[in-house]
């Protein structure tokens, strides 16, 4: 899978201490210029329904449960590989002080009529809801929170930079 963009968190100074790899894998539904997306209340930002990667899962398996539990999406077809972006961040979880992210983006297809959402406690506490928006607007607003909003996540820089090629590679001109 091409790597579409590799970022280190300004708090990492060397990536030579205990390396943490979390794999992830990030859905791409798109109908027109609108796009299936996740809004995080908490964050005040837009981001591409996926998540984690379970051990012994694939990435594609894992990428089908993330889909169906964020948002209700049926009949999943996974039609290619987008590219995978890859992020160092700081982490605070048992001997490692730092994560390798690595988000594996799919383009997919799905049924038009979503089910019921199986979200985990933490993602309905931060106001997780999946929502149809063009992607335009989703950029705009990712932007906009990245320039004025002191607690936004630490994922929405990623989102931004792939909604953004997203537009570039995707959407017809």
């Amino acid at each position: 899978m091409r790597l579409l963009a590799s970022s280190t968190h300004p708090d990492i100074d060397s990536l030579d201490g205990k390396t943490f790899i979390r794999k992830a894998a990030r859905g791409i539904i798109l109908d027109g210029e609108n796009i299936l997306i996740l809004y995080t209340e908490r964050y005040h930002d837009y981001s591409l329904p996926g998540g984690g990667v379970d051990e012994g899962e694939s990435i594609e398996a894992g990428l089908i449960r993330e889909l169906e539990e964020e948002t209700g999406a049926r009949h999943i077809e996974i039609v290619n590989e987008f590219g995978l972006y890859e992020e160092f961040r700081p982490w605070h979880k048992g001997e490692f002080n730092i994560v390798h992210m690595e988000s594996y983006c799919f383009v997919c297809d799905i049924h038009p009529e979503l089910g019921e959402t199986k979200l985990e406690q933490h993602e309905i506490q931060n106001g997780m809801v999946p929502v149809w928006i063009n992607i335009h607007e989703a950029i705009k607003h990712n932007e906009h929170t990245i320039a004025n909003n002191p607690k936004k996540g630490l994922s929405i820089e990623r989102e931004t930079f792939l909604l953004k090629l997203i537009v570039e590679e995707l959407l017809p001109a």
